[in-house]
């Protein structure tokens, strides 16, 4: 297939409104790919080439100067081999190399296609065929349920792949998939909960766990081979020492665990978010070897996969295999109870709570209403769209931010600047990570790259004629950057709108 087809339907679904239209076109581009091309082509349009992140920044693509061709000659085949390269080219002259691969890609494409690969290879793809749309597309080409195509995209961590099989093998072949030791899968996530008792009201009789402000991992065992994985599913195993001597220690051979790292001080009680992630993406050896895991799922176990069990039964099993590094709660289905856990896990210096229904599956890669999480201060996960340079003592710095949620075609809707809560250290790491990732000045305002998502606590928000999403934040300030979630993953305006008070 020529790589004009998926560029002019990215354009068609970033024109389209309805999500049942934007199915239709994607599925009619899918159902005519050759199998060897479903993987990269599926890549191509939810925005994450199958390489992932090559590294091209947008300074970098708008300096090429290479005039568009005129007519398309590029294959979907062509464009994920020159990406590869792209992805392989490091070390000495691996500027101009890359360069010149860039110049070579851009001068056969069109003007359709360059949009496609700017935003591809830009890390920003903003038409709305995210990974929901897409499965469902994958879905409709393939002609079997959307559910058993998302079952496939969570269990092997990429919907890509799952794509393959449906698209090649049907029902069959999607069937085929399910939970591998040393293969993430995607994450269930939490609902949020304004307390306890209005989570209990939800999920019913729940466990009731300590909510920590640190790293999501995976650990997987086979024998005495041990791989740990980030939420992202990237694999960080030589990072974590202890977490892999503890996962050797545990009594059993085989199994994947869900689980939260952090570090701790020497009293026990957490770092800050910020430090635990620094030491989290450090690329020296040792920075993060002392973070300690806590445990609170078992998805598999000694060859059986338990993600169909009922939460009770996956938490006994969990006691038997890491009961000392479970992390701590309480089962009940009395509020009363638990606050009683909520107060001390901020006694302890937690965030909070998170509620889940003692009869829920894992859901993997699903953010229901089985899993609450509760925390005091409402937070929210935004994407940072500018900065304005800073005055008196914040002179030269950038400063204050300028705050996005993610609307529902995949842009980013303004709500809200806050410059409170940063401190000296994080403005200069802020400034030139700003600097790098810059798109465009005017009026002491830089605008940049819509990839930093920012953790910002606020105490509401409140109806607004200023941001165009109609609701603005209250009291902002910031928690820390959070390094381990894409834009992708930032909270909905919807999200951000669902903080309004009701009277």
């Amino acid at each position: 297939m020529l790589f004009h087809d998926l560029a002019l339907a990215s354009l068609d679904v970033a024109s389209m409104s309805k999500r049942t239209a934007k199915i239709d076109r994607l599925a009619s581009v899918v159902r005519a790919l050759a199998p060897g091309e479903i993987e990269a082509a599926v890549s191509f349009l939810v925005g994450v080439p199958r390489q992932g992140r090559i590294g091209v920044g947008w300074a970098s693509l708008r300096d090429l100067g290479v005039v568009p061709a005129v007519k398309p000659n590029l294959t979907v085949h062509e464009v994920d081999e020159t990406i590869a390269r792209l992805a392989g080219t490091i070390g000495s002259g691996s500027v101009a190399a890359r360069r010149d691969l860039l110049v070579d890609l851009f001068a056969r494409a069109t003007s359709e296609e360059s949009r496609l690969l700017w935003a591809l290879l830009a890390g920003e793809l903003r038409q709305g065929a995210l990974e929901g749309v897409m499965a469902d597309a994958v879905a409709k080409a393939a002609g079997v349920p959307a559910a058993a195509v998302r079952r496939a995209a969570m269990l092997t961590g990429s919907l890509p792949v799952a794509a393959v099989a449906a698209l090649t093998d049907g029902g069959s072949g999607l069937g085929t998939i399910g939970l591998e030791v040393m293969r993430p899968v995607q994450p269930m996530l939490a609902s949020t909960a304004t307390s306890p008792a209005d989570a209990l009201a939800t999920t019913g009789r729940a466990s009731v766990e300590w909510k920590l402000d640190g790293a999501r991992i995976q650990v997987h065992r086979s024998g005495d081979d041990v791989r740990v994985f980030t939420r992202n599913l990237n694999d960080v195993t030589e990072r974590l020492g202890l977490v892999v001597d503890i996962a050797r220690s545990l009594p059993a051979r085989e199994f994947v665990l869900d689980a939260e790292v952090l570090g701790l001080d020497p009293d026990g009680r957490p770092r800050i978010f910020q430090d635990t992630m620094s030491r989290f993406g450090a690329d020296t050896v040792g920075a993060a070897a002392e973070l300690r895991p806590f445990f609170f799922d078992l998805l598999q176990l000694d060859g059986g996969s338990l993600l169909e069990l009922p939460l009770g039964e996956r938490i006994e099993l969990l006691d038997r295999v890491a009961g000392p590094w479970r992390i701590a709660g309480s089962v009940t289905d009395d509020p009363a109870e638990a606050d009683e856990v909520l107060a001390a896990a901020l006694r302890h210096g937690h965030e909070g709570v998170v509620v889940k229904a003692l009869d829920s599956p894992y859901d993997a890669g699903r953010r229901g209403g089985a899993w609450r999480k509760v925390k005091p201060v409402r937070s929210l996960d935004l994407v940072v769209l500018a900065a304005e340079w800073g005055h008196g003592r914040r002179t030269g710095l950038l400063s204050n931010l300028h705050l996005g949620a993610r609307g529902a075609d995949g842009s980013f809707v303004m709500v809200g600047k806050t410059f409170k809560g940063l401190t000296d250290e994080m403005l200069r790491w802020q400034t030139d990570q700003f600097r790098a990732r810059a798109i465009g000045e005017d009026h002491g305002t830089v605008w940049i790259e819509p990839t930093m998502v920012v953790e910002i606590a606020v105490d509401g928000v409140q109806v607004s004629r200023r941001y165009p999403g109609g609701v603005a934040l209250r009291f902002a300030r910031v928690k820390g950057y959070r390094p381990d979630k894409t834009a992708s993953e930032a909270d909905t305006i919807d999200s951000v709108r669902a903080l309004l008070p009701t009277s």
